[in-house]
């Protein structure tokens, strides 16, 4: 199916509809998955990085991980279900085709953005 979402968004929600403590908690779950690069950087996982969408953050994770590194994928699944965190399904292939143009400063120009509006 082309409209398969191609990631899945873990949000600051619980279930109950509270908002998640503590409040970066995305940037360190995030941190586990990175790595320090040549520049001495900490840099984000491009499988797994933190958004803010409607105001409220999130953990983006791309579906690939599940083949990549399987037990990082199951960790963050569980993460989110230990957690009661509410869990939603992410951009479908061309949307997420079209921020990746946008981060490589090609497709702006078309107004489609690289942050997730959901």
């Amino acid at each position: 199916m082309p409209d398969t979402p191609v990631e899945f968004v873990i949000q600051g929600i619980t279930l109950q509809g509270g908002t998640f403590r503590p409040s970066d908690w995305a940037e360190r779950l995030c941190g586990v998955m990175s790595a320090f690069g040549a520049d001495r950087h900490m840099q984000y996982s491009p499988y797994v990085h933190p958004i803010t969408s409607n105001g409220v953050k999130c953990v983006v994770v791309d579906m690939r991980l599940e083949t990549l590194e399987p037990m990082a994928y199951r960790f963050l699944l569980s993460f989110a279900q230990d957690n009661e965190l509410q869990v939603r399904p992410g951009r479908p292939p061309e949307r997420t085709r079209l921020a990746e143009l946008d981060k490589a400063g090609t497709g702006a120009e078309n107004g489609t953005g690289g942050a997730l509006n959901g």
